[in-house]
């Protein structure tokens, strides 16, 4: 989104749907046993959505979006504790993505490092929280699912984003 038009009735529209998207997707997640036997473990669909909006957006609104999809899944469906580590994940996971898109990493790399981050801020609150240094080694675990989940879903992002040029291209 060019910075002029940032508020145009369009993109209001656009962010709308998109965070109803990641909504969809989030309670879609939830509801899917992925790895009952390692808790926490989320495929991150609608992370996908985030980085369609990091890259056909710009990043300030990709960062708004995830913001409202924490504080809007974190008020509907998981309450206060939740909401608190969905923002230390969302967080770090923006900034580290928006970051290395900087740097024109692919948006696979990207889409890995920002699923490791988010796992990284959330392992780093809850050792704060708990008092505790042994979730580290949880955070190996979460660090290889991480990797595979940020693939899967960098490699959907990429293809809708490659998807939509094209039709952006034609019209």
């Amino acid at each position: 989104m060019r910075k002029r038009n940032r508020f145009s009735t369009r993109n209001i529209a656009l962010c709308g749907l998109l965070t109803a998207m990641m909504l969809v997707l989030g309670f879609i997640e939830s509801l899917l046993p992925v790895a009952t036997a390692v808790p926490g473990v989320k495929l991150g669909l609608s992370n996908g959505v985030l980085m369609f909006a990091l890259y056909m957006l710009d990043a300030p609104t990709a960062f708004l979006l995830m913001l409202l999809k924490v504080v809007l899944s974190g008020l509907l469906f998981g309450g206060v504790s939740a909401m608190m580590y969905a923002m230390a994940g969302g967080v770090a996971s923006m900034l580290v993505m928006i970051l290395f898109k900087r740097f024109n990493f692919s948006m696979l790399f990207v889409s890995m490092l920002g699923a490791v981050a988010h796992n990284a801020a959330q392992v780093l609150l809850a050792m704060i929280v708990l008092h505790t240094r042994q979730l580290l080694y949880y955070l190996a675990v979460l660090t290889l699912i991480a990797l595979v989940t940020g693939a899967v879903t960098g490699i959907a992002a990429q293809a809708t984003v490659k998807h939509i040029r094209k039709l952006k291209k034609r019209g």
